[in-house]
């Protein structure tokens, strides 16, 4: 499979589309970008990715799916501005980072939406909710996750965060979950996290 400009096959409800996207706006980069239902996987993204998994990447003769992949890819076929530390030591955590996140609130994410009102998801909702609450005081002392500069794990977690009406988490406005609070304001406000929005995304929490 080939083609001529960057095509990004998204799925424009997906979190792990929304990442992709972020980085992409985050970069500057001219990108077709193809909204697929997950029930509308083409013979042509087959051809590119075995799995029929989105988002799946084609850059020319390259195809690339699973996001981590393509946002790592990205970020070193387009280095400016950087999304990962320079130092091997700062990279690898950041990269162990977003695994725990993955592990850990991906996970929580996944039960939920795939049944809302049982007993697992409302269970699922709680762990979420008070596993976010409690990590609120680290953005007490740095604008980002763990930095002072928008990196991959925070493009992990906007759409996470954009999400939480979606998952039926609502946090409170306190001392504590403040820090939380604007750093949610922080990141929503970027630029390219506004590009990023799908309509269906936007609807969330229009």
């Amino acid at each position: 499979m080939r083609r001529s400009s960057m095509t990004l096959f998204s799925d424009p409800t997906c979190q792990y589309s929304h990442r992709v996207r972020i980085v992409l706006a985050e970069k500057g980069v001219t990108v077709d970008v193809e909204d697929i239902a997950p029930n509308g996987i083409t013979e042509e993204i087959l051809e590119a990715n075995p799995y029929g998994t989105l988002p799946t990447l084609v850059d020319r003769d390259l195809a690339l799916y699973e996001s981590k992949v393509v946002m790592e890819y990205l970020d070193e076929r387009f280095p400016h501005p950087p999304l990962l530390p320079v130092y091997p030591v700062a990279r690898a955590q950041s990269r162990l980072w977003i695994y725990r996140v993955e592990r850990d609130w991906c996970t929580l994410m996944t039960q939920i939406l795939a049944s809302p009102d049982s007993k697992k998801a409302e269970a699922a909702r709680k762990e979420f909710r008070e596993s976010i609450i409690g990590v609120a005081g680290i953005f007490t002392d740095k604008n980002y996750f763990m930095s002072e500069e928008f990196t991959l794990v925070d493009c992990c977690l906007a759409p996470m965060l954009w999400r939480l009406p979606q998952l039926g988490i609502t946090l409170p406005d306190n001392r504590q979950v403040r820090p939380l609070l604007d750093y949610m304001d922080r990141l929503f406000e970027r630029p390219s996290f506004e590009e990023s929005l799908t309509d269906l995304e936007r609807e969330i929490r229009d």
